[in-house]
């Protein structure tokens, strides 16, 4: 399973401002540092890098740990115990599945960015001036998707090929990752001919200049809101909450759109 884990370890100090926020003292009777643990879907995997490292120059004091996957496992995890304070989700979808089963408080919730779905290659020669070209060519033989029960942008990609009445013919030729990320890895490895993959990917520092891409049409598919809310365990800690109103900044702002996301109103 693909799953990518960041970790941040900053200044302890900065005592006084911890015990006036209410964050913990450790067992000695120390004040232990804040610290901020975050489930993010797997199309936010770059993005994230320069989310946290922004956070982190306005909250040097936080300890912040990020992990990406889907977002269905990830709500699977949280479900089962999983210790992460705030949860980033591919949809609303998922993000109000954890507040239905009592995972997250309804008050936290709130979408701070829009996933846009695309078409993407590396193969040599390959073109892609229209999706149905790209499904109905005889030499793509591995269309790549993520698991669309587990993936909102393989739900979106679904959605598109049941749109454009493309379904039956590209079923045989699908191949599915188990998130976005893993998904991006099928084409950039050229295990895949082709693949529906998040904008945010191609986008990042790391894929921006491999294969060609177009993109797919917002009125195929269901919003992608990114959905961000706090878990139970996060709703008591301040430094949670701030990072969850980071998410609303203009700074954040600036970044989401670097990587192609729309901001909503």
């Amino acid at each position: 399973m693909f799953f990518r884990i960041r970790r941040f370890v900053l200044n302890l100090g900065l005592v006084t401002l911890c015990l006036r926020s209410g964050w913990a003292a450790d067992s000695s009777g120390a004040s232990a540092a804040p610290s901020v643990s975050v489930a993010a879907a797997a199309n936010l995997v770059y993005a994230l890098d320069a989310l946290d490292a922004e956070f982190t120059k306005a909250h040097p004091e936080v300890n912040l740990t990020s992990a990406t996957g889907a977002s269905g496992n990830l709500v699977a995890q949280i479900r089962n115990g999983a210790p992460y304070d705030v949860f980033l989700s591919a949809d609303l979808d998922f993000a109000e599945r954890l507040i239905r089963d009592r995972g997250a408080p309804a008050s936290s919730l709130h979408t701070f960015a829009i996933g846009r779905l695309v078409l993407w290659t590396t193969r040599p020669g390959l073109e892609v001036g229209s999706i149905e070209g790209v499904v109905r060519d005889p030499a793509v033989r591995k269309i790549a998707v993520a698991n669309p029960d587990t993936a909102p942008y393989g739900l979106a990609a679904m959605q598109t090929l049941e749109k454009l009445h493309l379904r039956e013919i590209a079923e045989p030729k699908l191949v599915r990752g188990e998130n976005i990320s893993q998904t991006a890895q099928f084409v950039e490895t050229g295990n895949a001919d082709a693949g529906f993959v998040a904008l945010s990917l191609v986008l990042s520092p790391k894929l921006k200049d491999r294969g060609r891409w177009i993109v797919v049409p917002d009125e195929l598919y269901a919003p992608l809101g990114q959905a961000a809310v706090l878990t139970l365990k996060g709703a008591g800690n301040p430094a949670a909450q701030a990072y969850l109103d980071f998410l609303s900044s203009a700074s954040a702002g600036k970044i989401l759109e670097q990587f192609g996301y729309r901001l909503p109103p």
